[in-house]
């Protein structure tokens, strides 16, 4: 299976980084299986760091992922994985010891469900039925040195 890092610069080995801003899954490298949602990230990037070239690197893994390893994955963005998505980003420390986790994108539509929830305006249902008509991409964060050796470069894609 093919997926996509979009970035501000050629990422040809994935690394470890502790994210500046809480994300979805919690720290790790995070990838898609959509090209053009690799693209805006790329493009996003840029903007963000006033530096660099949309670029998005592309990786193979095989799967099935071992089965040695932790995955948690959220076929559809219901209750769990907007829990476990709103714990990553508002508790400190939130439990998350997976090797690998996959599920939706909280895309910009979803990012505003996510602050609507969060300052009172919709219950966690009416959020929730908001978010499963969307149709997002899927993401995948790697967030071990065995899961990051899964991860087999293929070739950098510019713009």
């Amino acid at each position: 299976m093919l997926l996509y890092h979009g970035s501000n610069i050629v990422v040809t080995e994935p690394r470890l980084l502790t994210p500046s801003r809480p994300m979805d899954f919690g720290s790790g490298f995070y990838l898609t299986s959509a090209l053009e949602q690799a693209r805006r990230w790329a493009n996003r990037t840029v903007k963000r760091h006033q530096e660099g070239t949309p670029s998005i690197s592309v990786f193979e893994v095989d799967i099935p992922l071992p089965t040695e390893l932790q995955v948690l994955q959220f076929d559809t963005p219901d209750e769990r994985w907007f829990d476990f998505v709103i714990g990553n980003r508002t508790v400190a420390n939130f439990p998350n010891d997976y090797d690998i986790v996959i599920g939706p994108i909280a895309n910009d539509q979803t990012i505003l469900t996510f602050d609507l929830f969060m300052g009172g305006v919709l219950t966690k249902e009416t959020a929730i039925a908001e978010l499963l008509p969307q149709r997002l991409a899927g993401q995948y964060t790697f967030r071990t040195p065995p899961a990051l050796s899964l991860l087999k470069f293929k070739e950098v894609i510019h713009g």
